[in-house]
């Protein structure tokens, strides 16, 4: 949100080319296995998941927080002023006292979380810091991930924030449009990980071991927490999006608040869809936040098009979203935007997701959203 001018004017030339040469995929790498020889990441069974759109996002963390029986953990890029947060605070008073509290905030995207925003919070018996706080910290280096963990069995991430542009139904100018997810299994202990080290970054101790509790399986999806951090060369955020793209056999559907990706991925992008895979675009329209990044995007639209990827801008407010859909099983949800600052610079998670259900419902997601965007049309 306040970074996006920033990562338009961010060159990805800047960056050495970076290129994930599967051609041919062998056939008997899966995808679970690639994801471990780029990432490092194991994909593991055994998770349920639930799609959560919107403002919709409040009530499950309000859920989570009332039924936590040990610890919540808030991971948040923003967290403004407003009826989201008292709703938030309102619902972290009433819990039980036993259940630690554990909330983390960007300096950067917070810069409103002032004495007023803290103290309920404190009073509430939540330990509270700041991340890298400011002066101090190149701006642009910024923690964007987007994380609540109760009781390390259940997580919820995607694009949101603490704040009321993340109320309602994502068709009103003023709500914007957003995808979340809740997730239990295995891959909660990832995202457990990933707010220890950010953590202790910001000054805290290490984790209790009680808020990573053995991982047992509790569903049929398969999943993995994957994070990125900031890197001069090549970042995780920048080899998971490569390998998403590179995987798509028969489709791949992106919906992208920023879309500003380095030359190497608009080439793959094409590429593909000369391949008869087929590539869709959703990203914001002029009720984009940034109109940087909303100008910077459309440089790319001529020559997406005429290689057969179809784009589309979301008309009603901010689409905020960030998802990928590829081929029948594969699914993304997360923080990670596909410009030069989550590629390079910033703190992110993303949920990479193997199960069919969760994909095809993310995918009826996107296509009704398409309904209320207008397509770009070839140039």
């Amino acid at each position: 949100m306040l970074l996006a001018g920033v990562a338009a004017g961010c060159s990805s030339e800047q960056q050495p080319d970076f290129h994930l040469d599967t051609t041919p995929w062998p056939t008997e790498v899966s995808f679970a296995a690639a994801m471990y020889q780029s990432l490092g990441v194991m994909m593991q069974p055994g998770h349920t998941l639930e799609r959560i759109d919107n403002g919709a996002v409040f009530d499950a963390i309000v859920e989570e927080i009332a039924g936590a029986r040990t610890s919540i953990h808030v991971l948040a890029y923003i967290w403004t002023p407003g009826r989201a947060s008292d709703r938030i605070a309102e619902a972290l008073a009433a819990r039980d006292p036993a259940v630690e509290c554990r909330i983390l905030v960007d300096a950067f995207g917070s810069s409103s979380f002032d004495d007023e925003l803290r103290e309920p919070l404190t009073r509430a018996g939540c330990e509270v810091r700041v991340f890298r706080p400011l002066p101090g910290s190149e701006a642009i280096a910024r923690n964007h991930r987007k994380l609540v963990v109760a009781d390390g069995k259940t997580a919820i991430t995607g694009g949101f924030g603490i704040g009321d542009n993340w109320l309602g139904d994502g068709t009103r100018e003023d709500e914007w449009r957003d995808t979340h997810v809740r997730f239990r299994g295995p891959a909660v202990a990832q995202a457990q990980q990933a707010f220890a080290e950010n953590w202790q970054e910001a000054g805290g101790g290490l984790l209790p071991m009680h808020t990573f509790p053995p991982a047992a399986p509790v569903g049929p999806a398969s999943a993995a927490f994957v994070t990125s951090t900031a890197s001069p060369v090549v970042s995780r955020a920048e080899r998971m999006t490569h390998l998403l793209l590179a995987a798509g056999k028969q489709r791949i559907w992106l919906s992208i608040a920023y879309f500003v990706p380095p030359e190497p991925m608009l080439e793959v992008l094409k590429r593909k869809a000369d391949a008869g895979v087929d590539v869709r675009l959703l990203t914001a329209g002029v009720k984009s936040d940034s109109k940087t990044a909303f100008g910077s995007q459309q440089f790319d639209y001529d020559e997406l098009t005429r290689h057969g990827v179809r784009v589309w801008e979301y008309r009603p407010t901010m689409m905020h979203a960030k998802t990928m859909v590829v081929d029948e099983t594969i699914a993304v949800v997360g923080s990670q935007n596909l410009d030069p600052l989550s590629l390079h610079s910033l703190e992110e998670g993303s949920l990479v997701i193997d199960d069919a259900t969760f994909n095809a419902g993310l995918a009826a997601a996107f296509l009704r959203d398409c309904e209320l965007a207008d397509e770009v049309a070839p140039d």
